[in-house]
C-alpha cells in the first residue's frame, strides 16, 4: 500500500513538473490595435512598426519571464465602431493576452480601452494624449505618453517667452476630441501668461479653407489639427498672406510628409521625442540601428518610439510582478517608477496613470522636422 502510494505521488509530481514546463514555454500574446488605414494611418503605421520591433527585441533577450512574446496586430481603420468590434474579437480569439497596446487618437483609444477594461485587460495607449482618458476608463487604461495639458502648456509658454507673441488666432478641428482639448489647454495657459486669444474657431474638413480665410491679424496662429489636415490647413493659412509663426501639438508630427511643403520654415510643434540621427543618446542610437535593420526603407518617428516604449512598459511591469496575470501587471504598472524609455523617463506617481515626462519642441525648416529642445512646463492646467 505504501509502495503504491509512493508511486502515485511520484507520478503526480512528474505530471506537475511537465505541466509547469509547458506553461513556462507557452507564448504570451500582446494585443496591438493601430490605425493602419484611414486618417490616422500616418501615425498608426510607424507605431505598429515600433511595437513589432520591441517584441522582436524582447524575444532576442529571452522573452518575458522566459516566455516567447507574440504581437497580435489588427487594423482599427480609424473608425471607433470598427475598433470596438475588433477589440472584442481580438480578446475572444486570443489566449494569454493580459495587455493590449495601441492607438494615437483620443476617440479611437477610448473605443478600444473601454472594451479591454470590460474584459479586465490592461490597455496602454502609446499615443492618445487626452488627460481625461484614465478617468473615462478607470483602473485599466494607462498612457505611455504625456497628456495634452502638458504639451499645450509648453507650446503656450514657448509662444510667450520665445516667440514674444502677445496675440494668437486659434483654429481647431471641431469634431475631434484631441484637437478640442489641446486648443482649450493652450488658450488657458496663453491667457494665464498674459496673452490675448483674438480668434478661436472650429473647422471641419469641408470648412477648413473658409475658416482659414477669416483669420484676423495675430502674432501667432495655433492650429490644432489632425495629421491629415496639416498640409491642406497650412496651405490655406499661408494662402491668406499670413507669414508669421504657426504652432501646434503632436498632430503636426507627420515626418516626411512635410516634404510636401518644401518652403515652410516658420512652423513649430510639440511632440514626444527626438528620434532623428542627430540624437546622440546611446539608447536612441541602438533603436535607430535596429529599426533600420528591420525596416530599411523607413525612418522611425516619435510614435514608433512611443509604441516601442508601450511594449517595454508591459514587459517591465510583468517582470516586476513576476506574473503574466492582467491584474498583477496592472498593479505593478501603477507604481512603476523611473523607467528609462526612448521617449523619456516614465513614472506613474500618486495614483496617476499618466506619466510624468518632458516634451520635445520641434520646428519645421525647408520641409523637414528639426529638434529644438526638451522642455518641462512651469505649470500645467488641470485636465
Amino acid at each position: 500500500m505504501k509502495l503504491r502510494s509512493f508511486a502515485h505521488y511520484a507520478l503526480m509530481a512528474i505530471l506537475l513538473v511537465l505541466a509547469a514546463c509547458d506553461d513556462k514555454n507557452e507564448t504570451v500574446n500582446i494585443g496591438a490595435i493601430y490605425n493602419l488605414t484611414g486618417g490616422l494611418s500616418s501615425l498608426g503605421v510607424p507605431s505598429s512598426e515600433g511595437a513589432a520591433l520591441a517584441v522582436e527585441t524582447l524575444n532576442e533577450r529571452g522573452g518575458i519571464l522566459g516566455r516567447e512574446v507574440n504581437l497580435v496586430l489588427v487594423d482599427g481603420e480609424t473608425n471607433p465602431d470598427v475598433i470596438s468590434e475588433k477589440t472584442q474579437e481580438l480578446i475572444e480569439a486570443t489566449e494569454n493576452m493580459p495587455v493590449i497596446i495601441g492607438l494615437t487618437g483620443t476617440d479611437t483609444a477610448l473605443a478600444a480601452a473601454r472594451v479591454a477594461a470590460g474584459n479586465k485587460r490592461v490597455f496602454i495607449t502609446s499615443g492618445a494624449t487626452s488627460p481625461l482618458l484614465p478617468t473615462d476608463v478607470p483602473e485599466y487604461l494607462f498612457l505611455a505618453c504625456y497628456g495634452d495639458n502638458v504639451q499645450a502648456a509648453v507650446a503656450a509658454e514657448w509662444a510667450i517667452s520665445e516667440l514674444k507673441a502677445k496675440t494668437v488666432a486659434v483654429l481647431y478641428k471641431s469634431d475631434m476630441t484631441y484637437t478640442k482639448l489641446i486648443r482649450k489647454y493652450f488658450e488657458e495657459v496663453f491667457k494665464e501668461k498674459g496673452g490675448d486669444v483674438v480668434f478661436s474657431q472650429g473647422y471641419t474638413a469641408d470648412s477648413l479653407n473658409d475658416v482659414a480665410a477669416g483669420l484676423p491679424d495675430a502674432d501667432l496662429v495655433y492650429f490644432a489639427a489632425s495629421p491629415d489636415d496639416v498640409i491642406p490647413g497650412i496651405t490655406a493659412i499661408r494662402g491668406t498672406g499670413y507669414t508669421g509663426p504657426i504652432a501646434s501639438g503632436d498632430g503636426f508630427d507627420i515626418d516626411e510628409n512635410w516634404g510636401k511643403l518644401p518652403t515652410e520654415d516658420n512652423a513649430f510643434f510639440t511632440t514626444h521625442a527626438d528620434v532623428s540621427a542627430s540624437n546622440t543618446n546611446s539608447q536612441m542610437i541602438a533603436f535607430r540601428k535596429a529599426y533600420a535593420s528591420k525596416y530599411p526603407d523607413q525612418e522611425p518617428s516619435a510614435f514608433s518610439a512611443l509604441a516601442y516604449d508601450a511594449v517595454m512598459l508591459m514587459a517591465t511591469a510583468a517582470e516586476k510582478a513576476g506574473s503574466l496575470d492582467a491584474e498583477a501587471i496592472r498593479e505593478a504598472l501603477s507604481t512603476l517608477q523611473d523607467y528609462k524609455g526612448l521617449t523619456g523617463t516614465i513614472s506613474y506617481q500618486n495614483g496617476s496613470r499618466i506619466p510624468v515626462k518632458s516634451v520635445a519642441l520641434f520646428k519645421v525648416e525647408d520641409g523637414k522636422e528639426v529638434f529644438v529642445r526638451e522642455i518641462t512646463p512651469d505649470s500645467v492646467p488641470a485636465p
